[in-house]
């Protein structure tokens, strides 16, 4: 379990306190508005009202005790700037901030961002990936040039094995797991046949997989 602070609770926000609290992580969540800490309690450990640009504030939560620190704000990139240089002036360990644009991003990591996230962006390129085929059920990019798929299993490679197809050697890519009956096995024998009943999770280069889907 790591120790984390969210800072910012707008929708995004209160997305990112949510799937924390999925994956049972201990979260102190801060924001000015009380309704936005209110309404976010249900999620996090434990949740403050506070101005994340005033340093005694900050100083009063123990930055140096949380192993990730999350500048969520939307809507005052002022605001997230100063935060995220007062987290590091703090000794903050790792400072996750969110960033509309590229030049966003560059300031934020001059004052001591350790990672951006562009929500909007990642959302934008998820839904145009997802829609550009009717095989993609899902998309996550590792960088700019590979990404995970889960797609539905071309037709020309129905009732095949995984050794005659040879998707290394043709294709470039790698069959990572097999999903069906939203189950995934990640043990991929080269005799399994692939009936089209599943969705298959490949990894590889964006361009080669666009390749196989002809987009």
């Amino acid at each position: 379990m790591k120790s984390i602070l969210l800072i910012g609770l707008g929708r995004f926000g209160r997305h990112v306190a949510a799937k924390l609290n999925e994956l049972n992580q201990e979260v102190l969540a801060v924001d000015q508005d009380e309704n936005r800490v209110e309404k976010v309690l249900p999620y996090v450990t434990s949740a403050l009202i506070g101005d994340s640009t005033d340093n005694e504030f900050l100083k009063s939560l123990g930055i140096r005790n949380f192993d990730v620190c999350i500048v969520a704000i939307g809507d005052d990139f002022q605001g997230s700037l100063e935060t995220t240089s007062l987290l590091k002036e703090l000794g903050a360990k790792y400072v996750i901030a969110r960033a509309a644009r590229d030049v966003q991003a560059k300031f934020l990591l001059r004052n001591g961002a350790d990672q951006i996230v562009y929500p909007e962006r990642q959302l934008a390129d998820w839904i145009a990936i997802r829609c550009s085929s009717d095989h993609i059920f899902d998309y996550f990019e590792l960088d700019h040039e590979h990404a995970i798929f889960e797609l539905a299993v071309p037709e020309s490679w129905k009732n095949q094995t995984v050794d005659e197809l040879d998707v290394r050697r043709r294709y470039g890519i790698n069959i990572m797991a097999i999903k069906c009956d939203h189950k995934m096995d990640v043990n991929i024998s080269p005799d399994l046949v692939l009936t089209g009943d599943e969705t298959i999770l490949v990894l590889g280069e964006i361009q080669n997989i666009q390749k196989l889907l002809k987009l």
